[in-house]
């Protein structure tokens, strides 16, 4: 099924189920707020939001071309992001909450009926039903998480004793928590099988787990590290 939403560049990756403050500020995200707002009760307020391949977030002077005259670009998939409370700011602006709802394919992009980017949408396939191999994975994914929480976490009990049980609640929430790169995030979103993003997650926990390691083991004192280079002679 394909539908038509309107779309929000951002510097990072949204995940069904994570929430997302976002301060707005740029005129024409204040027109995609009122818009929202405006919609009978009953209607979905969400917008898509997607991740920036090339290109600015704040385009100079409010518009949307790269200093070098080019479009910014964006990834193919991403995700909604529901509107769940508004906070109207004195100059016009607003502080919203939301949370991711649904994954989706970009197809064309318009950049001129509206004041922000609008753009037609496939719906991507969420799993339905129990998964065994989900299930196995999941206990191995929040196993290795709890140890990379414990190198990158003053206090991990915090985050681990509240880990869903659901796999795929699970690979969306170590997708969004750990400190992934933007295309390593994207990439994982884009999986459609809950199995094969947690599997993709092991692989990178255990990746990130172990240059942890290896960083902390480096005896270097840490005065050391705090102190300016001696001056030149």
């Amino acid at each position: 099924m394909t539908a038509r939403l309107p779309v929000f560049p951002l510097a990072t990756v949204l995940f069904p189920g994570l929430v997302l403050p976002l301060h707005i500020f740029e005129e024409r995200y204040r027109a995609l707020v009122r818009h929202l707002m405006a919609l009978p009760d009953g209607t979905p307020r969400e917008f898509g939001v997607v991740a920036i391949r090339a290109g600015w977030e704040v385009a100079p002077g409010g518009g949307r071309a790269t200093p070098g005259g080019g479009e910014i670009t964006l990834h193919e998939v991403g995700c909604t992001a529901e509107l769940r409370q508004v906070t109207e700011l004195a100059d016009g602006g607003f502080d919203i909450v939301t949370v991711g709802r649904r994954r989706f394919r970009i197809g064309d992009v318009d950049r001129d009926s509206a004041p922000y980017l609008t753009a037609s949408v496939d719906w991507l396939p969420e799993p339905a039903g129990p998964d065994e191999a989900a299930d196995l994975l999941a206990a191995r994914v929040i196993s290795v998480f709890r140890q990379y929480l414990g190198l990158i976490r003053p206090d991990p009990e915090e985050i681990s004793e509240q880990l869903p049980e659901d796999p795929t609640v699970l690979s969306h929430l170590v997708a969004a928590t750990a400190a992934l790169t933007v295309d390593d995030r994207q990439r994982l979103l884009a999986v459609d099988d809950t199995a094969a993003r947690l599997r993709a997650e092991l692989r990178l926990l255990n990746r990130e787990t172990a240059l942890l390691r290896q960083v902390r083991a480096v005896p270097v004192p840490l005065a050391e590290l705090a102190s300016p280079p001696p001056a030149p002679n």
